[in-house]
């Protein structure tokens, strides 16, 4: 019989890939929308393989999940309850910090400097 991973490990590994501020960002973004590394990069105002490495720590995770749409990947939460854990830690954090911290908002207009189909309206 395997021997289980002690929960409170998987734990720890799961709030090490949560405790980078981009990578929280990117999370929120895609709790409300599917999204590329071009657009993730527009809204965030970060670098390409930036925003590329910070993804790849969230995948190794296993919080992210992507597809390939032609040259394009787009990456989307891996499970609905990732939303539902963001919005309690910011909850958390408002309790316990300071009640008036401002999470920016996501936009969700096209963005005219994105160049991806959908911003582009080719998709």
């Amino acid at each position: 019989m395997a021997k289980a991973m002690n929960g409170f490990k998987a734990q720890a590994q799961l709030f090490r890939a949560l405790s980078h501020p981009v990578r929280l960002r990117i999370l929120d973004i895609l709790a409300r929308q599917e999204a590329c590394v071009c657009h993730l990069t527009e809204i965030l105002g970060q670098r390409q393989p930036y925003v590329s490495q910070q993804l790849a720590t969230l995948r190794e995770a296993g919080l992210v999940t992507d597809r390939r749409e032609g040259t394009l990947i787009y990456y989307r939460l891996a499970g609905e309850h990732l939303a539902s854990l963001l919005d309690e830690g910011k909850v958390v954090v408002r309790d316990l910090v300071d009640d008036r911290l401002v999470f920016p908002p996501v936009p969700e207009e096209a963005l005219a400097s994105c160049p991806c189909p959908r911003c582009q309206g080719e998709g």
